[in-house]
């Protein structure tokens, strides 16, 4: 559906000329978003990345407190484990025969193990413990060099993003315009796939010492007749790209 909104169709040379005017705006802004380079996306990448490093940061501090608790219980079970060897070893004096005496001993002995047991689960907890401290506090370390890199391309970025925003916004404004005047909608699509899928961005390119000025390709004599005519939209055989007459390019920057 056309969204132009001139009451008299355009005619074909209006359409290159329009299209190629498009073409410079949008070769600009990308000249704008390259002189920003890749700091838009390192500083999204950095700022993924810390928040990676908190999450670790917050999944150690949770196993840290699940052996601090481990360690509690492990240190209830011993004192409970000392209590009764302390209160066998008062009833082992006041045993009557030797069954009696043997049970408490293995109590006893029991209850010795568990100490033993206990006291090397600590040792173990106390070892994990001291690895995650340490893990912790290296990741704290890479969360603040991140976060002093992130502030230092957040300030370049945002410098570059000031110097050029107006200019960018002028310039889209100028593009809509173009494009919202433009009543050829399924040109305009072409174009935009065009341009989506050329390396250069280029969706409309002249005619160079006979050549495509996209792929430089030789274009035939023929051919190039029928692009001076301005009567239909012609593409390059080779990579797709609409071609338009030098001449009609003049036209259009003295527009």
């Amino acid at each position: 559906m056309a969204t132009a909104k001139n009451e008299k169709p355009m005619s074909t040379e209006e359409r290159l000329t329009a299209l190629y005017k498009l073409q410079t705006i949008l070769t600009e802004i990308d000249r704008i978003r390259t002189i920003r380079g890749e700091l838009p996306i390192e500083v999204s990448d950095l700022e993924d990345h810390i928040e990676g490093l908190k999450t670790r940061v917050a999944n150690i501090k949770a196993e840290m407190d699940a052996i601090k608790k481990a360690t509690l219980d492990e240190n209830n079970k011993i004192a409970d484990a000392k209590a009764k060897i302390e209160k066998y070893d008062e009833q082992i004096k006041t045993v009557r025969n030797n069954k009696e005496y043997d049970i408490l001993s293995k109590e006893i002995e029991f209850q010795q193990l568990e100490v033993q047991l206990g006291e090397k689960r600590l040792g173990e907890y106390a070892r994990v413990l001291d690895a995650k401290k340490h893990e912790a506090a290296t990741t704290d370390e890479m969360i603040a060099d991140a976060n002093h890199v992130l502030e230092t391309k957040k300030a370049e970025l945002d410098e570059i993003v000031s110097e050029t925003k107006n200019e960018e916004e002028n310039l889209r404004e100028e593009a809509k315009k173009l494009e919202d005047n433009f009543d050829d909608e399924r040109l305009r699509t072409a174009f935009k796939r065009i341009r989506k899928n050329a390396r250069n961005g280029l969706g409309i390119v002249t005619i160079q010492r006979d050549a495509c000025g996209g792929c430089f390709n030789r274009i035939p004599p023929q051919k190039q007749a029928e692009i001076r005519m301005h009567k239909k939209v012609i593409v390059c055989e080779y990579c797709g790209r609409i071609l338009i007459d030098p001449d009609l390019t003049e036209e259009a920057g003295q527009n």
